[in-house]
């Protein structure tokens, strides 16, 4: 049976070996381009390992993320999504339901425990079944299998491993984060096929930044500055395609706190 769609997404059979912090970054910025994230919960416990879920704040961006992301290489393997069973707390508090929720929890917490005691009644000597750890308040969909295809309109290519050197020139330091971010201007270059991207958060990665630019036809890769956290390249096969990413992405936040400034490199 399908499950209903949800503000809340399901995410499996990715790479177990990312660590907590780095795999909710990277899945912040990766659909958030979709539409406000709530939250993400991404737990590292043995039953939980290379699952997560992302809670959207409308259900059209979930709706279209799902879609869109269905199949996307992620960390070397692609990522299978679904709706999620039920609704997350936070939906629920949105739609004042979150108090019929509690009282099914704790009808149902108090059922245990009267079998418990009933149990523990029978037979004296044994103690009563221990407490369940803490665990998410949605349930897992029944199916963990692929839905569909990808989106024949998204082509995700393989993310090149590594840092690059760069071979191009930086802008002049006047433009580069510094000073107040809100009164600094970057200036701005002639068209060309390489984009200078500065005001990224310290942890950004290029993992991060080939998530969000390989969606843009012609992208060739991204290139790491050593030692600066707070800027990068990215290459396309031409003016246009550079172009076209630039006008999409300018200003989007990798972060909350962080809006990307995105400009023509100087050549």
């Amino acid at each position: 049976m399908d499950i209903r769609p949800n503000h809340t997404i399901y995410i499996n059979n990715m790479n177990d070996k990312i660590k907590k912090e780095e795999l909710k970054r990277s899945l912040y910025a990766l659909f958030s381009q979709f539409g406000h994230v709530v939250d993400i919960v991404a737990l590292k416990t043995m039953k939980m390992r290379g699952q997560a879920f992302v809670i959207f704040k409308e259900l059209g961006s979930s709706t279209n993320a799902l879609r869109q992301l269905q199949g996307f290489p992620f960390y070397g393997k692609p990522m299978r999504i679904q709706y999620a069973k039920t609704d997350s707390d936070i939906i629920s508090k949105m739609r004042g339901t979150f108090a019929d929720k509690e009282k099914k929890k704790e009808k149902k917490k108090a059922k245990t425990v009267e079998q418990t005691a009933t149990t523990a009644s029978k037979k004296p000597g044994q103690l009563g079944a221990g407490a369940s750890s803490s665990s998410l308040s949605w349930a897992l969909p029944a199916s963990a299998c692929l839905r569909g295809r990808p989106d024949p309109g998204l082509c995700p290519r393989a993310l090149c491993p590594g840092a690059c050197a760069v071979g191009f020139a930086l802008p002049p330091c006047s433009s580069l984060p510094g000073a107040a971010p809100e009164s600094l201007r970057v200036p701005d270059y002639p068209p060309n096929y390489i984009l200078f991207l500065n005001n990224l958060p310290e942890e950004t990665n290029e993992m991060m930044l080939s998530m969000l630019f390989n969606q843009f036809p012609g992208f060739k890769e991204v290139r790491l500055v050593p030692g600066r956290h707070d800027i990068a390249f990215v290459e396309f096969e031409n003016d246009g395609q550079a172009g076209a990413a630039r006008d999409a992405l300018q200003g989007f936040k990798i972060t909350p706190s962080h809006a990307m400034k995105i400009t023509y490199a100087k050549k």
